[in-house]
């Protein structure tokens, strides 16, 4: 699934504690089959003190399982499922398989 979503969409979070919200996929992890999704799965991290910074708590977004989001449809706003397609002049394109709109190359 996160070969299909690509850095820069807008997904749903389909389950877990931000079931529901949206955001933009900032980063994906293949091999982990993990996303981090902006503003989605914020955890708080303590950084030690150093002799050129100062404490501080960190937040920001962990990694979040592939499985649990949905790409956005562009037309309603609703999770859909990601699908490829090879149009006439032979480029290979996604589309979303709830509308069949293109929403972009492979």
């Amino acid at each position: 699934m996160a070969a299909k979503i690509k850095k820069g969409d807008k997904v749903v979070i389909l389950a877990g504690k931000d079931k529901g919200k949206t955001g933009s996929v900032l980063k994906v992890l293949p091999t982990e089959n993990r996303l981090v999704v902006d503003g989605v799965n914020v955890v708080k991290r303590h950084q030690k003190a150093t002799q050129t910074s100062e404490g501080t708590i960190r937040t920001f977004p962990a990694p979040i399982a592939a499985s649990n989001v949905g790409y956005m449809d562009p037309r309603d706003g609703k999770p859909t499922r990601v699908g490829f397609k090879t149009l006439d002049d032979g480029r290979k394109v996604r589309i979303a398989k709830r509308s069949g709109e293109v929403i972009g190359d492979v």
